[in-house]
């Protein structure tokens, strides 16, 4: 609703400007005969202002459609192909202005006026157009050359690929990542970058989940919701409410592929059917279970693993050996086997801020317990047989 009363304003104003400039000369060219009442400016603005307004109400839809399509083309263009595109519009509207000096000096309405709004139209587009579709070859003709040929035969290979291919800016959220609730401590690492987009129809329905009268959904809609205010609160990352709804299509899933077709962004999801379906039309997804499968422990208890004890530790008898790729191995009683290989058996693992930490201990000693109920048994046959 603002966006249209904005759309009104702008016409009605517009209107009035055109009214009180042209239609004197309107009326002039139409030999349209009038008094008083139309040989006065504000008369004129006023008029113009209402014929505006209506022409608002009969296209506003239209425009704020057209609107939303630049947007979206103008969010998938690189930084770069932007500011070259400003660039030409800025030239081709300069060009513009310096042929129309000729037609200004003229009386005719068609072409003091007409003309030179249309030269300013032409060419500002086509300025803009040849500098975004050309940034490419505007960067290559401003790089600097101080680079060595090899440096710069490697660099001119990452640099000549597109910016939206390998980069997209708008992270989508569905409602089950936020009621999953662990997007917040991956956003909270920094390891996701741009801004995140969240859909008025997601907000709607996890608004509905939190209303539900079952109270596991409420809770879990409730859940969702609060994910989302510490998201905004806290600052993490930019986050952006996305307004439009596609009504003519019905399920959210499928709204959100068309989304991330229109803005060109990533949606970020749980839902194992979901990135499926994703995957399917083509659309980038990124899937934190994925993320928690690739990060999870790869050691377990009671595996056994070969190292080398290679320093004392810090408790008492134990020693510290590494595996290949830096893990550090706390060894029981490794203290007694030092710059030796010996085989150990996992007896646990941790995650730190600092990487991974595995505990482990010899493995014979892990024998000899296990051996012990036979030896007490054969103790105890000796035992009696000493005893008769």
């Amino acid at each position: 609703m603002k966006r249209k009363r904005i759309v009104r304003i702008v016409f009605t104003l517009a209107g009035a400007a055109i009214g009180a400039s042209y239609f004197p000369m309107i009326w002039l060219i139409f030999q349209v005969r009038y008094g008083t009442l139309f040989n006065n400016t504000a008369t004129n603005a006023v008029v113009g202002a209402i014929i505006f307004y209506f022409i608002s109400l009969l296209t506003g839809n239209y425009i704020l459609k057209a609107v939303d399509r630049v947007e979206v083309r103008l969010t998938k263009q690189s930084p770069l192909s932007l500011f070259f595109g400003t660039l030409g519009l800025i030239i081709g509207l300069v060009v513009a202005i310096l042929i129309s000096i000729v037609f200004f000096r003229t009386r005719t309405f068609f072409l003091n006026t007409m003309i030179p709004t249309i030269l300013m139209l032409v060419l500002g587009y086509f300025g803009f157009r040849i500098g975004n579709t050309q940034s490419d070859r505007w960067r290559k003709m401003f790089q600097s050359r101080r680079k060595s040929e090899t440096a710069k035969a490697g660099d001119e290979k990452i640099i000549d690929k597109p910016v939206d291919k390998n980069y997209h800016h708008y992270k989508i959220l569905d409602t089950n990542i936020l009621i999953d609730g662990r997007i917040y401590d991956v956003v909270k690492t920094g390891f996701i970058e741009g801004t995140l987009l969240v859909p008025k129809f997601v907000l709607y329905e996890l608004q509905y989940i939190a209303d539900s009268s079952d109270s596991v959904k409420r809770v879990r809609g409730r859940r969702g919701l609060d994910i989302l205010n510490k998201l905004q609160n806290e600052d993490l990352i930019p986050i952006e409410i996305y307004e439009k709804d596609y009504e003519d299509i019905p399920e959210v899933d499928s709204k959100l592929i068309q989304l991330a077709k229109d803005v060109d962004g990533v949606i970020i999801t749980n839902d194992f059917n979901l990135n499926k379906v994703i995957q399917f039309q083509n659309v980038q997804v990124f899937n934190i279970n994925a993320l928690a499968n690739s990060l999870r422990q790869k050691i377990l208890p009671g595996q056994k693993l070969n190292v080398m004890v290679v320093k004392n530790g810090t408790e008492r008898q134990q020693g510290v050996a590494y595996l290949d790729d830096g893990t550090m191995v706390v060894v029981e009683d490794g203290r007694y086997f030092l710059n030796d290989h010996i085989d150990v058996v996992v007896t646990s693992a941790i995650q730190t801020d600092a990487g991974k930490m595995v505990f482990a201990r010899p493995e014979h000693s892990t024998k000899n317990i296990t051996d012990k109920p036979d030896q007490n048994k054969g103790n105890g046959k000796n035992g009696s047989n000493n005893k008769k």
